[in-house]
């Protein structure tokens, strides 16, 4: 059992969200960064789909009420246990009636708390994620709250490797910066063309601002007013939508959907976020800038690639703890490489 003492801005249980519904109108929710919950599950030896704890921004505690082995993932925020340091992207023990504080979040958004046996709340509709619009799923369909208390899968402590981490994907999937702005690549999306040459070259050109109106269900970003075209500017009958899709209002300033996003929508898509990406447009702070590098289905298809490539070298070295760079084990006696 794990109690929440302090869930910060926004905390709720997510897993890899709820697939294959979205033709009856339910969108996929799950983790903003679903890279983050995959590795912190792969760390444990969790199953991909278990859930953990989704953090906003940080500033949360919460107290284990059984021995358990967790891991923590996404963004770094200086967390400690009992007042010790603990590191993002590492496994660890935790012991019945020990405190873990999450400060506020630095370099990201987004902070995952995955634990042996995942968040143990019930299905609904094959999924554990909290719908928070439509208010189902996770913990009673809501934000987590103080004195909360989440069952977990499965208690009890490591036998062997007392720290276990991995290198962050910011280090492992590097792309390059432009200076203080966040890098995500995307495609041109299928209403691109109906949008004047100038907002073409303003999408990949201009920095945008997140501002504070985004939440899961979209990021709003401010930026150059992205104009159609007069001979294309006739309303569109609403379409699907999916997680990713940036779509223009009336207004021009853009919207990428996320994670929590609508099933269909009538803005057109002037562009769609590489599912690569996915989980570096998730960890954009608010009021930080983000630029977009326009790629081909091809450079999408490759960035995937070296997304499972690092989910393997992860996996392997779980399996083998060979050396290399990709893990790092830790005893209580000793430290070494392995992977």
């Amino acid at each position: 059992m794990i109690e929440i003492i302090r869930p910060g801005a926004q905390a709720s249980v997510q897993d890899l969200g709820r697939i294959g519904f979205r033709r009856f109108g339910v969108g996929r929710s799950g983790a903003a960064d679903g890279l983050a919950l995959d590795v912190g599950n792969r760390l444990l030896g969790n199953a991909p789909g278990d859930a953990g704890i989704e953090f906003t921004l940080g500033r949360a505690a919460m107290r284990f009420h059984a021995d358990m082995r967790v891991a923590l993932t996404g963004a770094e925020c200086g967390a400690n246990l009992d007042g010790l340091p603990v590191w993002a992207w590492h496994a660890f023990d935790v012991r019945k009636g020990q405190v873990l504080t999450l400060p506020a979040a630095r370099g990201g958004t987004r902070t995952y708390l995955c634990v042996s046996g995942g968040i143990d709340v019930p299905l609904v509709m094959n999924s554990r994620s909290t719908d928070l619009k439509s208010g189902y799923g996770g913990f009673q369909g809501r934000v987590l709250r103080d004195g909360d208390r989440l069952p977990v899968g499965r208690v009890g402590l490591a036998s062997e490797q007392d720290w276990l981490g991995v290198a962050a994907p910011a280090w492992a999937l590097p792309v390059n910066r432009e200076g203080d702005a966040w890098v995500v690549r995307m495609l041109a999306g299928p209403e691109y063309e109906d949008f004047e040459p100038a907002s073409q070259a303003a999408l990949w050109e201009a920095e945008w601002t997140i501002t504070p109106q985004s939440n899961r269900m979209g990021l709003r970003l401010q930026g150059p007013s992205l104009a159609r075209r007069a001979d294309r500017s006739a309303d569109l009958l609403s379409h699907g939508v999916v997680p990713g899709v940036m779509q223009v209002p009336p207004a021009g300033q853009p919207i990428a959907l996320m994670s929590d996003a609508q099933t269909t929508g009538g803005y057109p898509k002037i562009g769609v976020v590489i599912g690569a990406d996915l989980w570096r447009l998730a960890q954009v702070p608010l009021g930080a800038t983000v630029r977009f590098m326009q790629v081909s289905l091809d450079g999408a298809a490759a960035a995937q690639a070296e997304v499972d490539r690092y989910l393997r070298q992860i996996d392997q070295a779980l399996r083998w703890q060979g050396d290399g760079m990709v893990i790092a084990a830790r005893r209580r006696t000793q430290t070494r490489a392995v992977a």
